[in-house]
């Protein structure tokens, strides 16, 4: 099984901890991860601002950097949707299409990968604190993630999870929509923190690094102490795997 992991911007030049926790929890497993130097971004910034022509130029960089791997794993449930959207840009082009096809059909987000494919629902982790958890909007309501990551908790030893309110609202980031309209995105992450404060959780933990960013820095505009994390990394730390 030859996996490799789509890192995504945000984890690449803010987070690259949870890269790491995801190869270390998947090495455990016996999963050899390979990291393709010439992966680029998705394209979706470029998409949904509708620069669909170079959108196509970082899709195809990323289409080549992946068309030998067996699975792709990312952190990322708004990128890894965003690779759904390639058919659309290359159906006019049959020999890009069958590439874009391929690499969707095997590219997963790192909690479906755990739990679809290698069958993994308990790591055997240990993590003795208050947890919410939100659920961003393109793994959710896209990609469908909603068991897998809630049941990967439930088998942490330790963890107390407590629902957050409203937790399927949105975060207010959306890319370049908290560019655009920043009001109302400051406006729905500052309610979404309302909510996070709420539930009295101590920890914070989310898929989408960028959600997790957004919610984090409003956290700490307000002096919160609540700690914000990518499933990724809590489940790591309970592993003690350092």
């Amino acid at each position: 099984m030859k996996v490799s992991i789509f890192i995504t911007c945000v984890s690449d030049v803010m987070y690259p901890q949870v890269g790491e926790a995801i190869v270390r929890i998947l090495n455990q497993y016996g999963v050899e991860v390979d990291f393709p130097k010439t992966q680029t971004c998705c394209g979706q910034p470029s998409y949904n601002s509708g620069y669909w022509e170079e959108t196509r130029t970082a899709a195809r960089t990323l289409l080549r950097s992946f068309d030998d791997s067996d699975f792709v794993v990312s952190p990322s449930g708004s990128c890894t949707y965003m690779i759904h959207h390639y058919s659309e840009l290359f159906k006019e082009e049959p020999e890009w299409l069958e590439k874009a096809q391929r690499l969707e059909q095997k590219t997963y987000e790192f909690t479906q990968f755990l739990v679809q494919v290698l069958g993994v629902t308990d790591v055997g982790a240990n993590f003795p604190c208050k947890v919410t958890y939100h659920p961003s909007c393109h793994g959710s309501r896209l990609l469908g993630i909603k068991d897998e990551p809630l049941e990967l908790l439930r088998n942490v030893k330790g963890l107390q999870f407590v629902p957050l309110p409203f937790a399927e609202d949105c975060c207010g980031f959306g890319g370049t929509f908290a560019i655009k309209m920043s009001d109302i995105s400051g406006a729905m992450v500052a309610e979404k923190a309302d909510h996070v404060i709420e539930s009295e959780a101590e920890v914070l933990v989310g898929l989408d690094l960028a959600c997790l960013m957004n919610i984090a820095g409003h956290l700490r505009y307000r002096n919160e102490p609540v700690k914000v994390m990518h499933l990724a990394e809590l489940l790591y730390e309970g592993m003690n795997l350092r």
